[in-house]
């Protein structure tokens, strides 16, 4: 494997990573949940609560017109990492990437989908990216349509006419999160246009490992979350195209989103702020845009590079270790690959695994990974799934193919 990163270097930018669990080193690989944080992130944070804290939008005194200067820049800085092009105003402070589409299931889907319409998914979506849609077809009476994936676990485009034909909305994932499998986006995207319909992309699992551009991608809404990126917790985004959310009702209603108020009514506030009632999660935009720039400082480019490189290592290294007896779901090749793997270790359960794994400092995530309806396309009811990012190297798969040996050993 050709170094793209100096992985020792990175490392040493987060503290989480120089402790020890079960008198082991820590290989944290599931960074397809949440992600760790750099030094810089939580400094910034520290920075903000120790000098700077204040309400938003509230006060004209230095210290809140400096809070609302350091949340108001962290949008710029988190909108021009994904090439919105107002990001002052298109760019929507949510909770986290499901709050995002919630969002837009609330206000565009109730706005513009009525009863018969169709809506088109995939079967590798996150529940995040399937549960709001439901809800609302519940409600409204609509049609669900899906993409389905084939052998190579890759969506299945031969029939993507026939399915588009009438839809309203296409809602879809840029990675899954279970299979690492990098979707033909723009692709659909263009189709759907074709076809009349607006576009949503999931991409929280793409934003925070490769170049991202709302305009190449062609998408009309795009969520996010901080924290698998670097960022803290609390604290997602929604992009959308100015004139769509101009449009849209407002999701939350109280302080903050509204011009006036008045017995009879009231009146909304302008972009972006017509969206974010309350107080927002400051602390964690400030944190946010930290490591926005944290990623730029090291380049998506090399981190995607990085990634193909250590999964190309994983899956030779898993293969020759295990042949058959470990079954990775996903793209068996590095085209069109992100860094998940998702392993079934013969007939050992997940959780089992997952815990044996723990023992050696290994730290995978079990389950169903938010996405049932895809497992039960796969056939089984849940996998382990290590996941890798920047801060992973050779030496943390090697630690995952000797705990998982160890795991083959107690379980025989």
């Amino acid at each position: 494997m050709n170094q793209v990163l100096d992985v020792a270097a990175i490392k040493k930018d987060f503290p989480v990573l120089s402790q020890t669990t079960h008198g082991k080193r820590l290989v944290y690989l599931d960074s397809a949940a949440s992600s760790q944080h750099p030094r810089a992130v939580l400094d910034a944070m520290d920075d903000y609560y120790e000098t700077t804290h204040a309400n938003v939008h509230r006060g004209v005194y230095a210290l809140a017109e400096e809070a609302d200067r350091r949340y108001e820049a962290a949008r710029v800085t988190v909108g021009r990492f994904i090439g919105a092009p107002e990001p002052a105003q298109e760019v929507l402070f949510t909770k986290n990437a499901t709050e995002a589409v919630n969002l837009v299931a609330s206000t565009w889907g109730r706005a513009n989908l009525h009863p018969g319409d169709a809506v088109l998914l995939t079967d590798m979506e996150h529940h995040a990216n399937l549960v709001p849609w439901l809800m609302l077809a519940e409600e409204r009476g609509l049609e669900l349509r899906w993409i389905g994936i084939d052998d190579d676990y890759r969506l299945d485009l031969s029939q993507l006419d026939r399915l588009l034909d009438g839809v309203k909305l296409v809602a879809c994932t840029t990675m899954s999160n279970v299979l690492g499998t990098i979707t033909p986006f723009a692709e659909i995207a263009a189709a759907a246009h074709a076809a009349g319909a607006v576009v949503l992309a999931d991409a929280a699992q793409s934003v925070p490992h490769l170049p991202t551009d709302v305009n190449s991608l062609g998408c009309d809404f795009l969520a996010f979350s901080a924290h698998k990126m670097l960022g803290p917790t609390g604290i997602g985004v929604l992009w959308g195209r100015g004139e769509l959310l101009e449009a849209m009702p407002p999701f939350l209603g109280g302080g903050g989103m509204i011009r006036d108020v008045r017995h009879d009514g009231f009146t909304t506030n302008v972009l972006p702020w017509k969206f974010e009632a309350g107080t927002p999660p400051i602390a964690e935009a400030v944190g946010f845009g930290a490591a926005v720039r944290y990623l730029e400082g090291i380049g998506l480019d090399d981190i995607g590079r990085h990634e193909v490189a250590l999964v190309s290592y994983a899956l030779d290294t898993l293969h020759h270790r295990f042949g058959d007896e470990l079954r990775i779901f996903g793209p068996q090749g590095t085209d069109g690959r992100g860094g998940v793997l998702s392993l079934a270790l013969g007939d050992v359960h997940p959780h089992d695994l997952a815990q044996v794994l723990d023992q050696s400092g290994v730290c995978v995530r079990a389950g169903h990974h938010c996405a049932k309806p895809l497992m039960r396309r796969l056939g089984v009811p849940a996998t382990a799934r290590a996941s890798f990012y920047l801060y992973n190297d050779e030496a943390d798969v090697d630690a995952l193919a000797d705990a998982l040996a160890e795991a083959r050993t107690l379980f025989a």
